[in-house]
């Protein structure tokens, strides 16, 4: 990976158009490398995290609920939004308790990505939670989830057949599954 200054964009003119709870939305009116001029919209996301919670190295810990976006039930990795002033490691504490019911012992960071960086500024933190503690769920007002407990070669054998269409847990899943088989 070379230089990447012919490659940038110049923001000439920022325009805020909805300002929401989670997201925000703005249009960026550019300055292309070629001269010409062009407007991307941008939603803003404050950022998330989310976790590959363990319960011994085979038994992965998973919450299905309904995604209104995807408008359907999906199987995912537990995660959530940052707060305002919150580390990414603290929020995943906070979330594995309110969705699962488990305190992490260790989170260990298994990778940072951008979950769609053609509109999107969300980054999201993913990590492996081990030497989970039970404490009980306490899921946020909003929030329907059934916590689902299955064996790391179920969950794999769903990528594969594409049952499981979440891109946070793929990744978490995958990234956990290589790390292990080349230790």
């Amino acid at each position: 990976m070379g230089s990447h200054g012919n490659l940038e964009e110049k923001v000439v003119e920022s325009t805020r158009i909805y300002e929401g709870r989670v997201v925000s939305l703005r249009r960026d009116s550019l300055l292309l490398p070629s001269g010409k001029s062009y407007d991307r919209e941008v939603v803003e996301h404050r950022g998330a995290v989310a976790a590959v919670p363990l319960l011994n190295d085979n038994a992965v810990v998973l919450v299905q609920q309904y995604r209104h976006a995807a408008g359907e039930v999906l199987l995912e990795i537990p995660a959530g939004t940052l707060n305002l002033d919150e580390t990414p490691e603290d929020c995943m504490r906070r979330e594995l308790v309110e969705e699962i019911g488990y305190h992490p012992g260790r989170l260990e960071k298994l990778l940072t990505l951008y979950l769609a960086p053609g509109y999107s500024s969300e980054l999201i933190h993913i990590y492996l939670a081990t030497d989970l503690i039970e404490t009980g769920a306490s899921p946020d007002e909003d929030e329907f989830i059934e916590v689902v407990k299955l064996d790391l070669s179920e969950v794999l054998k769903m990528i594969f057949e594409l049952k499981i269409r979440d891109a946070k847990t793929i990744c978490g899943i995958l990234t956990y599954y290589l790390r292990k088989r080349n230790h």
